[in-house]
Parts: structure tokens; sequence; C-alpha cells
């Protein structure tokens, strides 16, 4: 063998001292591509053993950035060492074309901003829109790849848009649905009233600064004791002291909540007057206030409370209580916008619950409840029988019973709901909060926790299942296994798959829409579909579209009213982008209706 050796590239010997590395790069990918590197890879290895790669399609509405090109190298380089190796990886390229971010380039696109302007064009017009844009980029995409010296095969490439792709879908939901792993129910959820969808758990990792410091007002309220059993524990007219960093909330209050075993006081007003005191008060009236808070977070408030410092009113105690006593002790409520019982079912409100949760870590030792906003206050009393009461739209603004705040934004009644407080005595004592909290990682504004009808896989059923699974993978670094994954499957909660939005995949769930004749119906095919309705969705150009609103005209006679009156329509949530690119290995290839034989040999990964 002689040296030095020829190449595709010219001989050895015309290596210049300072080549210039970008031509290099294009030099090679101009001969990848003459030569067809790639698929002569794939072509040579015909009957050799297989390495399956799936790739999960990004969106395609916008530029490649610096995430993707991280993720991209390693989407290549496992791929190649596997084929070096001998195996055969075929590699096809996908894209993502569904959920809000679609949305949000099309809103932008047409110059809208409210979910409200969408309804007034109509479904139809906004959703065309939403399709030409989710494509807008690909030749962007296709040239960023390569340019990487990744090897991938776009012309086979899978749309979550395509027909047979979202088939597929509404299958696995189906299937899901008649193993009892899928369900309707109320959750509270982080919630974005900018996009007025929820957002499961997980997309509160989406990103690094999905947390960011923010500073909230924080309150103490106070909760004067009333009623037959205050009277009989010596606690009428007792203050029960609260906290919170969303008084926002504090309208919905309809419950206090304390731990069982904590240890809490009654001290009366200190020399100074407790900051609550209204101005006017008599002194000796003030003097005789008494207040109730955890024994442990006592000293925090002690110079709220009138007293020089803690040692005063540690000394100034009068009696000790545990949790447990104070279950079901009444109190005088903030607000009268729920006031009546029989409008809002509030007979069992505005009472002490007892619960575990609750810790005396900061506060009071005393939580504030409000059930539609926060996940606790919903479990807590939820089970305590109280209502769940909702005093805000869709779009986080306060609805007309709140009638002091009424049409405000969320974070804009905090202030006037203070002034309120503080204007009526209830209020200690007003801080600012500095905390980490959680932003919409689509639209960058704060979340807030709300509750809302949804769509659930029970991961909880098979959460067994997937530890169980985890054991068997090997992890680099191996820290992973236990830690940050698998403390996130130990912790894992049911998924929230639905969003009340319009370019998706349909959830295929069709209800009856008269209570007195109550119906649910599933589906998973398109012969299902024909098979009930006589015929199946078509978009203008009479192409079979699973797209809304075409999938929302398809109606019938609810088959178990015998008065035929009462129609099953179908909701009108779609999937989560998740659950949708989620599907992706088996989707791509739409099983079960083709391809069985192929991925049931190409699964798992």
């Amino acid at each position: 063998m002689t040296y030095p050796r020829t190449s595709a590239f010219g001989p050895a010997a015309e290596v210049v001292p300072s080549p210039r590395f970008p031509e290099i790069e294009r030099d090679v990918l101009a001969f990848w591509e003459r030569d067809d590197t790639f698929r002569a890879s794939i072509e040579q290895r015909d009957g050799a053993d297989e390495w399956v790669f799936y790739d999960g399609p990004p969106f395609a509405n916008g530029l490649p950035h610096y995430g993707h090109l991280l993720t991209g190298y390693a989407k290549d380089l496992f791929p190649r060492f596997q084929t070096m190796r001998g195996k055969k990886v075929d590699r096809v390229f996908g894209w993502d074309t569904h959920g809000l971010p679609a949305e949000l380039e099309a809103m932008k696109q047409l110059g809208i901003t409210e979910k409200s302007e969408i309804e007034d064009m109509g479904i139809a017009a906004f959703n065309a829109k939403a399709k030409d844009s989710v494509l807008e980029y690909t030749q962007q995409w296709e040239d960023y790849v390569t340019r990487q010296a990744r090897w991938v095969d776009f012309e086979r490439g899978y749309k979550t848009l395509d027909t047979g792709y979202m088939e597929s879908v509404l299958w696995a939901f189906k299937t899901l649905w008649d193993k009892g792993l899928a369900y309707e129910g109320h959750r509270v959820l982080p919630y974005c009233w900018r996009d007025e969808t929820p957002l499961s758990n997980h997309e509160l990792r989406m990103d690094d600064d999905v947390y960011k410091m923010r500073q909230d007002p924080s309150v103490t309220v106070t909760f004067p004791l009333v009623g037959v059993k205050a009277e009989t524990l010596g606690l009428t007219g007792v203050r029960a002291l609260a906290w919170t960093t969303t008084p926002w909330t504090l309208p919905t209050n309809l419950a206090l909540a304390v731990g069982p075993d904590i240890e809490y006081v009654v001290v009366p007003g200190g020399p100074a007057g407790a900051a609550d005191v209204k101005a006017g008060d008599d002194s000796e009236g003030a003097a005789a206030h008494r207040y109730l808070l955890a024994s442990d977070l006592l000293a925090n408030y002690a110079k709220d409370l009138g007293y020089e410092g803690a040692a005063a009113a540690v000394e100034a105690v009068e009696r000790t209580l545990r949790g447990e006593e104070l279950r079901d002790v009444h109190y005088d409520r903030l607000f009268d916008y729920y006031a009546d019982a029989e409008t809002w079912g509030t007979g069992t409100a505005w009472r002490i619950l007892v619960d575990d949760y609750v810790t005396t870590t900061d506060g009071t030792g005393i939580v504030h409840q409000a059930p539609a906003y926060g996940e606790d206050d919903h479990r807590v009393t939820s089970a305590a029988g109280i209502p769940l009461i909702m005093s805000l739209d869709d779009g986080g603004r306060f609805l007309p019973q709140v009638t002091d705040v009424a049409g405000e934004l969320w974070m804009d009644a905090n202030r006037p709901l203070i002034r309120l407080l503080r204007a009526e005595g209830r209020l200690l004592r007003e801080a600012s909060y500095e905390h980490s909290y959680p932003h919409c990682w689509r639209c960058r504004n704060p979340l807030i926790y709300k509750a809302v009808s949804s769509w659930f896989v029970r991961v909880t059923d098979i959460k067994d299942d997937l530890i169980s699974a985890n054991e068997q993978i090997t992890w680099a670094p191996e820290n992973v296994k236990h830690g940050q994954f698998g403390k996130w499957l130990e912790g894992a909660r049911d998924w929230s798959i639905s969003r009340n939005r319009f370019w998706g995949s349909p959830i295929p769930v069709w209800k009856s829409d008269d209570p007195e004749y109550p119906r649910v119906d599933a589906y998973g095919s398109l012969e299902e579909l024909e098979r009930d309705f006589g015929r199946l969705p078509r978009n203008e150009a009479g192409e079979v579209d699973l797209h809304r609103p075409y999938i929302d005209d398809l109606t019938r006679s609810n088959p178990d009213d015998p008065t035929g009156r009462s129609t099953m329509r179908r909701i009108e949530d779609v999937f989560d982008v998740w659950f949708d690119s989620g599907s992706m290995p088996y989707a791509q290839v739409h099983y079960t209706f083709e391809n069985r034989e192929w991925f049931d040999t190409h699964a798992p990964a």
C-alpha cells in the first residue's frame, strides 16, 4: 500500500497547513449527498440485527435553537455508533404539528390575543391558519439538521396532523378507556390564565427558567371563632390567625386547616396593642382580643400581637390545645359573596378541619382553605363535604359574584382585597414575600393553581410497574436511576391529558346532552365512528379530517333515551400535545391498523 493515499477529497499531499474547516465540512456533506452514504449504510446491513431508534418530533413552526442542536448530536451519535458495530439503524424524522405553540403562532400571525377572538372568527378558519403555520420552517430545519452532520430520513417523515397518525392516537385512548385507565375528573392543576389551559405537572420542568423568583404580597388574616363548640371550649371570639401568599383566593375561603398533633396557643393582645385593632377601638376592647396560632410560631408574631419580644408573648400564653381539639369549630367568614347556603351549598363551610399536611414550617400553623385553588385545599374540603366554588373565569378574571373586584385580573385584585381586610379589622400583617414561583413555559406569565375539569390517565394505577421497569434500565450517569428520574416516578400522579383548545387530536368521547339520560361513548377508529354516526368527518375539500370542527359535527341520538330527544355530542377538548407526540412509536406507522408485525418486533426501542 502506498502513501499518501488518495481520497474522495483529493490527495493527502494537498492538505494545507491552515485548513478552512467550514469548507471541509461542506465538502464532506456534499460527498455524503452524492454518494447517498446514509442510505447505503442502512441497505448494506439488510438482514443484520437492528438497533431500533425512535426520533421524537420537534415543532416546525419556529426555528431550531441551541437545545435542538445539543439533543440532535445525541440523536446522531448513538445510531452512528450502533451502525459502526454492524447493526441496522433506521432513522425517520417527524414533525410535531399540534398544540398550543401552533395556536400561539397562528394567533400572532392573525393579530389576535384572546381565545374568544378565535371563537368569533370560527374554529375552521383558525385551524386552517394553524395548519399553514406548523410546517413553515421545515426547509430551515432540514438545512440545520443536515448542516450539523446528522443522518436522518426526511422523505419518510411523519406528521402528527396526518389522519393515520391521529387515528392511532384515538386507538391509544380507547385502549386506556377500555382498561379503566382513563377517566374524567376535577383536579387542581397548574393553569395558564393567559392561554386559558391547564398544564401537566411535568410541564413545570420543561425549562430551567419555568421557576422564577417573584415577589407577592403575603397577609396574615384573623378569623374570630364562633358557634356552640367554640363556646364549649371557651374560645368564642378568639381570633384564629392564617397566613397566605395568595390574597386573591380569600374571597373563596371556606375552611381553615390545622394539624392534629400540633400544639396551638391562645394569647391575648399585648401591651402595645395588636396590629389588627381598628383605629377608634377602645383600648379596653382591644386588650380583650385573644389570638390562636401554633406554639412554635408564636415568636414570629410577638410584635404584631403587641409584645416587646418573643419571651413576653410566650409568658402571656393563656392556654394550649392540640389541633384535634379544634375540629369543627366554626368562625366568622371574611366575605359574604357566597353566604347564601341554598345557592352555593355552603351550609357546611367556614369551620376548622384537621389534616396531617399542615406544618409549622412557616406561617401560623393554621392554613386558609380555598377549595378551587389548592391541591390540598381541594382534597381536605372535598372530604369534609364543602363545595368547590370558582371565583375566576377561564381568563383569570373575577366573576360578578365577587362584587368588590368583579372583572379584575387575579393578581390585580390583591391590593383592593387587602384594603378591604384592613378596613374591616381582619388584617394582622402584610408583607412582601419573595419566592420561587412557576411560570408558563410558553408565554412566561405566572401560573395559578386552579380546579379544572380534565381527562386523566391513571398513572398511579401503573406506578409500581413503572418503578419496576426502571430497575431494568442501565442509566448513565447511574445516579439518575434512583435520583431525579426514580424520585419522579415515585411521586407520579395521574396525568391530565385534555386541553380546552382547538388545534389538536380530538379526545374521542361523546356524552349525552341530557343528564336525565346519561351515557358516555369512546371511539378508537374511523371504522367505529362510521358505524355509529353513519359517516366520517370531512373537511371542505371532502377529505377525511379528524380535526375540529369537523369531528364536532358528528352527532347521533342517545340510544339510552327512550324519548329520543337527547343527543350524543363530542366533548370539546383536544389531547395535550404530549399525549399526541408521545404516541409517536406506534402512530408513525399507523399501528394498530397497519404494520402490526413490524411494530410488535420493533417495540420498545
